[in-house]
């Protein structure tokens, strides 16, 4: 694979980025990938306001994995209260499996750890999730144990298929990364 460029979201990225990660995640062209929330939720996957937030507020990146000037992949990494977060992690699905996304979580995991100088990068997973769960846990991320609610009756998240979803969290030590 050859490797991305990478660059910061702006607010005029917005409308790709919606698209995008919709298409990881909802309806039948997830399908074509195997981070498909489809049999779990049906709705939005990201909304644009959410969106703007995260790529306007301070110690937060919305990162762009493109080739050639076209959108590949995307990533939220934020810094909440000296912890990196990761989140809104998407690939083209017809791309899924050729290691862009090692590549983006990589670049994200040495952004939080070397530029911002954090020792850690959390995430939430939706917990029924295992294959994804062990994506993560192969790159370093361990099960924390902890969960947390699924937003339910906020639309801006999905509309659930199930009544069972909730988060749990997972976390990486990113001073072993920075210390090799």
């Amino acid at each position: 694979m050859q490797t991305p460029e990478f660059r910061v979201a702006t607010v005029a990225d917005i409308p790709a980025l919606v698209e995008l990660v919709t298409s990881a995640y909802r309806g039948e062209v997830s399908r074509q990938g195997w981070t498909t929330e489809a049999d779990l939720l049906d709705g939005q996957r990201i909304d644009p306001d959410v969106l703007r937030h995260d790529i306007e507020r301070p110690r937060s990146r919305v990162l762009l994995a493109e080739r050639d000037g076209e959108l590949l992949a995307c990533a939220h990494i934020a810094d909440e209260d000296g912890v990196g977060y990761f989140g809104m992690f998407s690939v083209r699905p017809d791309l899924q499996g050729a290691g862009l996304g090692k590549a983006l979580l990589a670049e994200s995991e040495r952004i939080a750890g070397r530029e911002w100088s954090l020792s850690r990068m959390r995430m939430t997973v939706i917990d029924v999730r295992e294959e994804l769960i062990a994506y993560y846990q192969r790159r370093g991320y361990r099960r924390t144990g902890i969960t947390k609610p699924f937003p339910y009756g906020d639309a801006r998240f999905g509309l659930p298929l199930r009544d069972d979803l909730r988060f749990e969290v997972l976390e990486k030590d990113l001073s072993l990364e920075a210390a090799a």
